[in-house]
């Protein structure tokens, strides 16, 4: 029998304190107000003070109000029935559709054991040649998008999902406005794509503990999912919310500020959500992909700062596109020789020339004369952003690779690309 606490002996924001015992970290509680019944959550213990976030904020709430621990964490569901479902942060649908109690596990439990993990070595298809030829994605891997607000990150995040060879998708979404949330149910349910995926959506209206609620649910049931044999995607978006909503929960606790008013654990907290991408031993898999936007496009900035050590390279978007510079899958060795023998060669001389078009931007745009080759190279830059780097291009890797070839014969002789001659009369285009 779980004990009730009619006392409340501090209420500030969305936090409450009362004085009890025998209670665990992360543990559920009821708070019993003139308003109804509120879930609450521990999210500090003090000697006998325990401190919880109020889900739907503690407005209504006084301090003679009861408080029912109910000794266990926030659960949610694992059933087969979740695909196709929406549900907000604390689990609850968003659909309109009955509540799944069923098959309930814990959430935010540890990573798995490297001894039971396998070497990531294949590679999940997209049609986004930026991705599936430059950058490769590969099962397994956790990858952030660092962008910054305004850029469609969230339309590739959809495209992503639509297309991606996977058998489940879990999409987690974190102070996300409205019309995103709808827009990436509408999209996926208008191209078939629901019927494999769970949807977690926390928007910006929505109790701030609930954002941090998201990532670990989509984790807990992608995990479940992975050990069921099945390839799982899981795809959050925005990671900068969830340090936001981190650093808001530690001002109002009055925990010392670290780098820019972040909680000092802010790595950890990302490393722990990161780390549960995994492949494992005999079973599925867990691919991590997320949204890091960078408050004023700085790289330096703390969130996408520790994310980078934690995770295994970053897709860059700017202008709309993926940008070859900056952008790197540093597991795309691992399948990219598997893939077609011409992969690499493609890869790298269609990057080094690239790299040559900026630099002849440079030149023309402080008035040097173009030389032959000078203009050789405009011409490709103009073809590979358009046929390559635009997002709007949908094609298999094959596909993009012979494309890769036509830009390079369009615009060069054969003699001037620098690959293997035995590459060249394979796959010169006729």
């Amino acid at each position: 029998m779980r004990k009730v606490y009619h006392k409340i002996i501090q209420i500030a924001g969305n936090v409450i304190t009362v004085e009890a015992d025998n209670v665990a970290y992360n543990d559920l509680a009821e708070v019993t107000s003139s308003r109804g019944i509120s879930l609450a959550q521990v999210i500090r213990l003090q000697d006998n003070k325990v401190f919880l976030q109020v889900f739907a904020g503690s407005r209504g709430i006084s301090t003679g109000d009861e408080v029912r621990f109910l000794g266990h964490p926030m659960k949610v569901s694992s059933s087969e029935d979740l695909l196709g479902r929406v549900f907000n942060g604390a689990g609850n649908p968003r659909d309109s559709r009955p509540a799944i109690t069923t098959d309930q596990i814990d959430i935010g439990g540890p990573s798995v054991n490297p001894a039971k993990r396998i070497i990531p070595r294949k590679m999940i298809r997209t049609g986004i040649p930026m991705i599936d030829l430059f950058n490769t994605l590969v099962e397994s891997q956790k990858l952030p998008i660092f962008s910054v607000a305004g850029e469609p990150y969230n339309e590739l995040l959809a495209r992503i999902a639509m297309q991606a060879e996977v058998d489940v998708i879990i999409l987690g979404g974190m102070g996300l406005k409205y019309d995103d949330y709808l827009y990436f149910k509408n999209v996926l349910d208008e191209h078939g794509a629901l019927s494999r995926s769970v949807l977690f959506i926390h928007t910006a209206s929505d109790p701030v503990v609930e954002c941090l609620l998201v990532p670990d649910m989509c984790l807990a049931v992608a995990e479940k999912y992975a050990l069921e044999k099945k390839r799982v995607l899981v795809l959050l978006t925005d990671m900068t919310n969830f340090a936001d909503a981190l650093k808001e929960i530690a001002i109002t606790m009055e925990q010392i500020p670290s780098n820019r008013g972040y909680p000092g654990d802010l790595y950890s907290q990302l490393a722990s959500r990161y780390e549960k991408a995994v492949d494992f031993d005999g079973a599925g898999s867990i691919t991590i992909l997320t949204v890091t936007t960078m408050p004023g496009d700085d790289v330096t900035h703390p969130i996408p700062d520790n994310t980078g050590y934690i995770t295994e390279g970053q897709f860059y978007l700017k202008n709309g596109r993926i940008e070859p510079f900056g952008s790197l899958s540093r597991l795309k060795q691992q399948v990219n020789g598997r893939t077609r023998e011409d992969h690499r060669a493609i890869m790298d001389t269609m990057i080094r020339f690239y790299s040559d078009y900026k630099e002849t931007l440079e030149k023309q745009s402080m008035g040097f004369q173009m030389s032959n080759w000078d203009k050789k190279l405009l011409e490709y830059g103009v073809k590979f952003e358009k046929q390559m780097m635009d997002l709007s291009v949908n094609i298999p890797l094959e596909k993009a690779l012979d494309e890769g070839w036509k830009i390079l014969a369009d615009c060069f002789d054969k003699t001037e690309t620098g690959i293997k001659t035995e590459l060249v009369e394979k796959f010169w285009p006729k």
